[in-house]
C-alpha cells in the first residue's frame, strides 16, 4: 500500500511534459527525453549527482548484480544493459525522489537513497530524461509501450 501510494503521489508530482509541438508522436512517459536542452541539463546533473554510483558511462556498479557486504544491491546500470527501463516513469520517479527502500517498502535493501531533498522534481525528469535519451530506439519504444500500459491501469 505505501508503494502505491509513493508511485501515485510520484505520478501527481511529475508534472506538464514539454510543449506537445516538441512530442514525438509515439512518445509515452514523464520524461522529455526529446527536449535537447533537457537532456543537456539532466546530463550535466548526472555527472553531479549520480556518475559516482551509476558510472559516467551508465554501465553501473563492476558486478552491479551481485550485493555488497551488507546484502545491499549495487549501483544498477542505466543503459540498456540495466533495468531502468523495465519500469515506468512514474516508478523511475518515485525511486530517484524517494529512495529505493521507501517506495519498496524495505522490501529491496539498497544504498540508493532519495534525492528529493538534493533535486527539484524538475531536474529529477531531466536527469531521467539524459538517461532515457541514452538508449537505442527499440528500448525507447519498448520503454514508451510499457509507460503507456502502466498509465491504462492507473486509471
Amino acid at each position: 500500500m505505501l508503494r502505491q501510494g509513493i508511485i501515485l503521489a510520484a505520478m501527481a508530482l511529475a508534472g506538464p511534459l514539454a510543449a506537445a509541438s516538441d512530442r514525438p508522436e509515439d512518445a509515452a512517459g514523464e520524461f522529455p527525453y526529446w527536449d535537447e536542452a533537457e537532456v543537456a541539463r539532466g546530463a550535466t546533473l548526472y555527472a553531479e549527482t549520480c556518475a559516482a554510483c551509476h558510472g559516467a558511462a551508465l554501465e553501473g556498479a563492476e558486478d552491479w548484480r551481485g550485493r555488497n557486504e551488507d546484502g545491499s544491491f549495487r549501483a544498477p546500470p542505466h543503459d540498456e544493459t540495466g533495468h531502468t527501463w523495465h519500469h515506468a516513469d512514474a516508478q523511475l520517479f518515485a525511486i530517484t525522489k524517494f529512495g529505493t527502500e521507501e517506495v519498496t517498502g524495505g522490501a529491496v535493501v539498497s544504498d540508493m537513497q532519495g534525492f528529493g531533498e538534493v533535486l527539484t522534481d524538475d531536474e529529477i525528469r531531466a536527469v531521467l530524461a539524459f538517461i532515457k535519451a541514452q538508449w537505442p530506439e527499440r528500448v525507447i519504444a519498448r520503454h514508451n509501450e510499457l509507460n503507456r500500459r502502466f498509465e491504462a491501469q492507473q486509471q
